[in-house]
């Protein structure tokens, strides 16, 4: 499952015979391939008492998917294994305590897997609604036309600031006196047209989030750890309940419930906006 930036994670491997069985090699090689391209090479040990096995505690320091790739020799062999690295504040509708208090669990013994669902929620949740979590956006618009455009539509609100642009070859762009409404459209106050090609860096979000998004955040949290823990969610799989999904949803599935839904309503984009 998806480390934490800046946390260790355990990388081993065995080494076999071509009969299967455990064995120390002659020599040992340990490669991770970084998210940027480069690689490194750390050095590994063999845990006493522990025959073929071989270990590194490796502290993570770029964000994105790693390639580890093992070789040996004496006896030969080879192993190939990936894992991910999140960032050290990746967008989070809810919080870990939040999770946990909802879900009843009161041991830290499912953390790191509970941050990848509440990750998951979150996607879910700003799938109709727009930026839940703060975040700084920056959106780069080449399609304006060559006379300009009166008003040019942000596509990761809710806008909460426009809070700079810039030209193509990083020119900044005086927005001074430009507005971003409440459909995060941005015009000029003069009434003139914004050319193009520019980029926009906003931040977005809510400063405050509704809760009935919270609710539902808790509802498909709940309904995706059902899933995976049936026997701690003390409801059955299949049913008529508030939990069920009766359709599919385009670029969902059968991930949202109905309740979910119900609760989104009120702040669901308009039809045609991701």
């Amino acid at each position: 499952m998806p480390i934490i930036l800046r946390a260790p994670v355990r990388l081993a491997a065995e080494c076999r015979t071509l009969a299967g069985e455990l064995a120390n090699a002659s020599s040992v090689a340990l490669t991770v391939t970084l998210p940027d391209g480069t690689t490194v090479s750390p050095t590994v040990t063999n845990p006493p008492a522990e025959t073929g096995l071989y270990t590194h505690d490796y502290v993570t320091g770029q964000a994105g998917r790693h390639a580890v790739y093992w070789t040996f020799t004496g006896p030969p062999g080879a192993v190939a294994d990936t894992f991910d690295v999140r960032p050290a504040d990746p967008p989070a509708i809810l919080s870990l305590a939040d999770a946990r208090a909802h879900l009843n669990i009161t041991s830290a013994r499912h953390d790191e897997e509970l941050r990848g669902w509440i990750e998951t929620t979150t996607q879910c949740v700003e799938h109709f609604v727009g930026a839940v979590v703060r975040r700084t956006v920056t959106e780069l618009h080449t399609d304006v036309p060559p006379a300009g455009a009166r008003a040019i539509a942000l596509r990761g609100g809710p806008v909460i600031e426009l809070t700079g642009a810039e030209r193509l070859d990083g020119t900044a762009v005086d927005t001074s006196g430009w507005d971003v409404d409440e459909h995060d459209l941005v015009r000029r106050r003069d009434g003139g047209r914004i050319t193009g090609p520019v980029r926009f860096v906003y931040l977005a979000g809510r400063p405050v989030m509704p809760a009935n998004i919270a609710s539902a955040a808790r509802v498909i949290l709940q309904h995706l750890w059902r899933t995976q823990h049936p026997a701690s969610s003390g409801r059955p799989q299949l049913g008529a309940d508030d939990y069920a999904v009766t359709e599919p949803i385009a670029g969902i599935g059968y991930a949202i419930p109905n309740r979910a839904l119900h609760l989104l309503e009120r702040h669901r984009n308009a039809p045609g906006v991701a």
